[in-house]
């Protein structure tokens, strides 16, 4: 059994004492801390609580005033001045900080990844990219390219953005992999503009080993063999998207008809996207079977075909289609028809848009970069009614 030391009993409240008296330092220091900040800065914070920017920012310019030395304090107005648009008093502001000798060098720097961050929001992309540069090795390498990538994308120097995008990728650890892929497919674009087929070709293979699941860059190389003329090397092609992204292979379903026929094939061109309708249900597809199984086969089976899709899932396009098949089929009793079809269709109007995933952009075309916030392959391929 473990004897009892009693001197214990007389270490207790010394601890005790210790822990009383170490609160009481931590509580003094920071109060002292919180006395030195200037009454304008909490002034400042609770404007911003409650959006009045306005307000916060000219408490903030108080609370500079008031404390010259406080980096914290320049960058926060800095930021106010950025998100209200004001970007030349955030790099007057943060010019003037530069301009200060007895900086240390990672305040320096600290002041310099701001500053960039002005410039890339007034648009002067050549200093951002200068500063953005002179970040690297610092702490701010990651965050800096990052701004880099923005820029050289928002001019188009593809081969830019894929270096850049590999080494954020290396040293984040989060994947570039559909970006790379598709800044490959624009220099490709690029190629193919100036009659480079085999620059093109071999832009669209590096796409597909960046990411396999480029269906943009498939659709390319079958959109090259078709131009060239070998329609059997394009299906061949086209066919592969159903493996990497089978809700796409509407965006090729009106060029694989085509290159059917151009074979003498429309019949097994449209059997094969019939199939491609019972497997998938995409609405695009739908649309395309319906239009050509009318120029194909005629009204009945056209017909036919909008009364199984009507049953499935009721809209008033496939109404229409059906309507549409009707006044084909009966021409001497069209009049109510016509009617129900006027009615429909103007019902139906041009609502169906393509609405991107991250920022709800919406579009009546597709997209492989949303206009609005940039993001790749964020747009559906089947459009939406827009509400």
């Amino acid at each position: 059994m473990m004897e009892f030391e009693y001197w214990w009993l007389l270490a207790l409240p010394l601890f005790f004492a210790l822990g009383w008296v170490a609160a009481r330092v931590d509580i003094n220091q920071l109060l002292s801390e919180s006395t030195t900040l200037p009454a304008a800065y909490f002034k400042g914070l609770n404007f911003l609580i409650t959006d009045q920017h306005d307000k916060a920012i000219e408490a903030f310019v108080e609370a500079v005033e008031a404390n010259a030395d406080s980096l914290e304090l320049h960058f926060a107005l800095g930021s106010l001045f950025r998100r209200r648009g004001e970007v030349d008093r955030a790099i007057h502001l943060h010019l003037n900080l530069l301009d200060r000798k007895e900086l240390p060098e990672q305040q320096k720097l600290a002041v310099m990844a701001e500053l960039a961050q002005d410039y890339l929001k007034a648009g002067l992309l050549d200093r951002a990219e200068e500063l953005f540069k002179s970040l690297d090795g610092s702490r701010y390498k990651q965050p800096a390219l990052r701004s880099l990538l923005e820029i050289y994308v928002r001019e188009r120097e593809w081969e830019r953005a894929i270096k850049c995008a590999t080494e954020l990728e290396r040293i984040s650890g989060i994947p570039f992999r559909k970006e790379v892929a598709q800044y490959y497919c624009e220099m490709a674009v690029k190629s193919i503009l100036n009659n480079d087929a085999h620059t093109a070709r071999y832009e669209l293979d590096m796409a597909l080993d960046a990411n396999k699941a480029c269906v943009r860059a498939t659709i390319m190389l079958g959109d090259m063999e078709a131009a060239a003329g070998d329609h059997k090397a394009a299906i061949a092609i086209w066919k592969r998207i159903e493996y990497q992204d089978a809700e796409r292979i509407s965006l090729v379903a009106t060029k694989l008809l085509k290159s059917y026929r151009a074979l003498g094939q429309s019949e097994e061109g449209l059997n094969l996207l019939a199939s491609y309708l019972e497997n998938y249900k995409l609405p695009t597809l739908q649309t395309v079977v319906y239009e050509a199984t009318m120029a194909e086969k005629g009204p009945e089976p056209a017909a036919k075909l909008a009364r199984t899709e009507l049953a499935r899932k009721p809209s008033l396009q496939t109404l229409d289609q059906l309507l549409q098949a009707r006044i084909a089929l009966e021409p001497q009793d069209q009049q109510e028809t016509l009617l129900m079809q006027q009615t429909i269709r103007r019902a139906i109007g041009n609502r169906n848009v393509y609405c991107c995933d991250q920022c709800g952009f919406k579009a009546k075309n597709y997209h492989w970069q949303c206009p609005a916030c940039n993001a790749w392959e964020s747009l559906p391929s089947e459009p939406t009614e827009a509400l």
